[in-house]
């Protein structure tokens, strides 16, 4: 599954902290979180994620500034179907 998006008012750049902040508050990364479990820090690019079982599933993605504080946040619910459904 690929997820493309798009910020506005704020470039998503591989760039943390305090002194990134100091610099420009118009950058920041995503934080993406899977089914409550496992998450990252997408600095750019789609959001790639493979290898989930069938069934229901959710994504957190959290729009976040170069410090880490949430800015936004949504959540995307899909369904993987079985193979041959």
């Amino acid at each position: 599954m690929f997820i493309e998006y798009h910020t506005e008012n704020l470039q998503v750049v591989p760039v943390f902290g305090p002194k990134a902040e100091e610099v420009s508050s118009r950058i920041g990364h995503l934080h993406v979180a899977v089914d409550g479990g496992w998450g990252w820090a997408n600095t750019g690019g789609p959001i790639i994620i493979f290898g989930l079982p069938s069934g229901p599933h959710k994504v957190d993605i959290t729009l976040a500034s170069a410090n880490h504080h949430p800015l936004d946040h949504s959540v995307f619910e899909f369904v993987v179907s079985k193979p041959g459904n």
